[in-house]
């Protein structure tokens, strides 16, 4: 078998040359895809840093999204393995969105051409972006990024859809990726860095922006926190030591709800019926029925509504946790 290959032409070589210039300060591991080069001019294109593609948050955050989304389908027996090849062509997201919504969208079931995905995409987006942007979410995503397989607009948006719908889920905080931005400008490509941030404070995602001095004493005391934490322990062991009940960990222990359901009866002086709530809760749905059952004492007992929901109790979140028990605390700190 012959080996010889052709000499390059002087063509090639101004190509190549071409190309060099054309693709000044590339990031490390960043690939120049075929169609950056054939850019129009003054369109960009974006791509994640091959480094954020390995952060250990951002992958947290899909494997997240990913069993969300297989828990919300199960009964559809859908499996999603991966976000961008399985949300891609709008059947997944589909499904998603009438699942949620309780809305039958108006597409056709299976799509295999780009047209017909792109098609179904953009009836699937616009019922989205109707919902979410009159509550200020800041539309992050398009038909051509997620039919492109654009990871950061694929998360951008589910996560949208998990917080406008409350998801059962614990989204990690505080998630940024790097976007490598191309684009060309008389003729010669450019790059640049933009951080994206996917994921904030779960607080701040939910919509609660009401600052308050327990936000500040979290923000920026974090050493007070700990005396904080003491003083609640020394509060909550006070009343459930009459049921030979001992607390330890505020950040686990209340998480099924069981013993906040007792510490209201104790600080309310009232026997709380066992039929009302799950002892033994065995399940994500009985712990999160237990704490919501607590809270519903709560404002029996003339609280305010907890800021936190039932589901940043059970899903361990610190601050939800910290802020139902300061209440109480500032509420029955005198109580015997």
């Amino acid at each position: 078998m012959s080996t010889s290959e052709s000499a390059p032409t002087m063509s090639d070589l101004h190509e190549e040359g071409k190309n060099a210039i054309n693709t000044p300060m590339l990031p490390s591991g960043t690939e120049i895809h075929p169609e950056d080069t054939m850019l129009e001019e003054n369109a960009e294109r974006n791509m994640l840093d091959p480094t954020s593609r390995e952060n250990p948050k951002f992958k947290d955050l899909q494997r997240v999204l990913i069993d969300w989304i297989n828990n919300e389908l199960e009964e559809d027996r859908i499996i999603v393995k991966g976000l961008e090849e399985d949300c891609y062509d709008g059947q997944v997201l589909q499904k998603l969105f009438e699942k949620l919504s309780g809305r039958k969208l108006n597409v056709a079931e299976v799509t295999q051409s780009e047209i017909g995905q792109k098609q179904k995409l953009q009836t699937v987006l616009e019922a989205v972006n109707e919902l979410l942007r009159p509550h200020g979410w800041s539309i992050e995503w398009s038909v051509d990024s997620i039919h492109a397989k654009n990871l950061v607009a694929i998360v951008y948006l589910l996560v949208a859809l998990a917080m406008h719908y409350l998801a059962p889920i614990r989204l990690p905080e505080h998630v940024s990726v790097q976007v490598v931005v191309v684009k060309k400008r008389e003729g010669i490509l450019q790059t640049s860095h933009v951080t994206k941030e996917l994921t904030s404070t779960t607080e701040m995602m939910m919509g609660r922006f009401e600052r308050d001095a327990f936000d500040t004493l979290l923000d920026h005391a974090p050493d007070k926190l700990n005396v904080v934490k003491k003083s609640l322990v020394t509060f909550v062991n006070k009343h459930l030591n009459k049921l030979n009940l001992e607390v330890t960990e505020l950040e686990s222990q209340f998480a099924d709800g069981v013993y906040l359901v007792l510490l209201m009866g104790l600080l309310e002086n009232y026997f709380v019926p066992l039929y009302n709530f799950f002892l033994t809760p065995e399940n994500f749905e009985q712990k999160v029925h237990n704490v919501a059952f607590a809270f519903e004492l709560m404002q029996d007992g003339g609280l305010k509504k907890p800021k936190a929901r039932p589901e940043d109790v059970v899903n361990l979140n610190l601050k939800s946790t910290l802020r139902v028990l300061y209440n109480l605390f500032t509420n029955y700190k005198n109580s015997e």
